[in-house]
């Protein structure tokens, strides 16, 4: 009996284990964090930007495409799949870059309208249309484009005094620059010009303003009816007598005149520019004055 090894037995308890809880409101509480973060930051970046380039913020988020979509210079101009743009994969010669593209573009353009002018200096030759007064008609290659003048002189004007109705020489000269005009595809601006004799009603009556508008206009139909398309014309101006030709007085008939700017690509895309720079100037404005408005009627409710 002495020889019997006592049995121990050993009693350990089980802990239970909880039931498990999953770790989804940790995903929620990180989303909820994370959108906290974005909108304090929004606010923040809001508070330290003016009215303009919070405008500009809302333009790009009601059109984000608009980038993609507007014309512009691309990464490449090849259709090639080979690296460089080259011809062959084992050369290394690649494409022409997109700086030197651009300024062959540009080139190119000027000489466009650089022979527009030789060609129109020949007509004037040999139009009889034109030869009969080219000693009214001022041709200038300007950085803005192609710039043609037709002006009065003391014995010829081009408009009937004091009336925006063309004489019929008038109607032939511009019916004459059609043909021309049809072969540039590039824009036009047509502005008209006085000399500095006022009105008797002065300038809160029918002024030089409306006469030159007006005339400018009215060379517009003379050149639309003659052929030219009306979606050519970015703009048509009258500029009184505020803009003289140089090494001139301001009463000179020649003053008096019609000017056609065929644009360059650069003067197109400025006039272009100026405008869409209004327009969002003015709706910022129109924001602003409406809040302020809201916001003395809210005070006073």
């Amino acid at each position: 009996m002495k020889n019997v090894t006592p049995v121990i037995i050993s009693r350990k308890r089980k802990k239970k284990k909880h039931a498990h809880h999953g770790g989804t409101w940790k995903i929620a509480y990180a989303d909820f964090m994370t959108a906290m973060m974005a909108f304090f930051l929004v606010m923040w970046l809001l508070s330290q930007s003016t009215d303009m380039e919070r405008e500009l913020i809302a333009d790009y988020f009601r059109m984000p495409l608009k980038p993609s979509m507007a014309n512009g210079d691309k990464t490449s101009l090849s259709d090639s799949v080979i690296p460089g743009g080259g011809d062959d994969i084992i050369k290394r010669q690649g494409e022409v870059f997109k700086g030197q593209l651009s300024q062959i573009d540009k080139h190119k353009r000027v000489e466009s309208l650089k022979q527009a002018k030789e060609k129109l200096q020949k007509m004037i030759e040999t139009d009889p249309r034109l030869n009969n007064f080219k000693s009214n008609i001022l041709l200038n290659l300007t950085n803005d484009g192609l710039l043609i003048q037709i002006t009065d002189s003391q014995d010829r004007p081009m408009f009937r005094v004091g009336s925006e109705l063309p004489e019929s020489y008038m109607n032939g000269i511009l019916q004459a620059l059609v043909p021309l005009l049809q072969e540039l595809p590039n824009a036009l601006s047509l502005t008209g010009h006085t000399d500095s004799l006022p009105y008797a009603g002065g300038e809160g009556g029918y002024s030089n303003w409306e006469l030159s508008a007006g005339r400018a206009n009215a060379a517009r139909r003379v050149l639309v009816r003659a052929g030219l398309s009306d979606e050519r014309f970015l703009r048509v101006i009258g500029t009184a007598s505020r803009m003289p030709l140089e090494n001139t007085l301001p009463e000179s008939a020649v003053n008096r005149r019609i000017s056609i700017l065929v644009l360059s690509r650069s003067k197109e895309q400025e006039i272009r520019l100026e405008d869409t720079q209004a327009q969002r100037a003015e709706s910022v404005l129109s924001d602003i004055n409406l809040q302020n408005v809201q916001g003395y009627t809210d005070g006073h409710e």
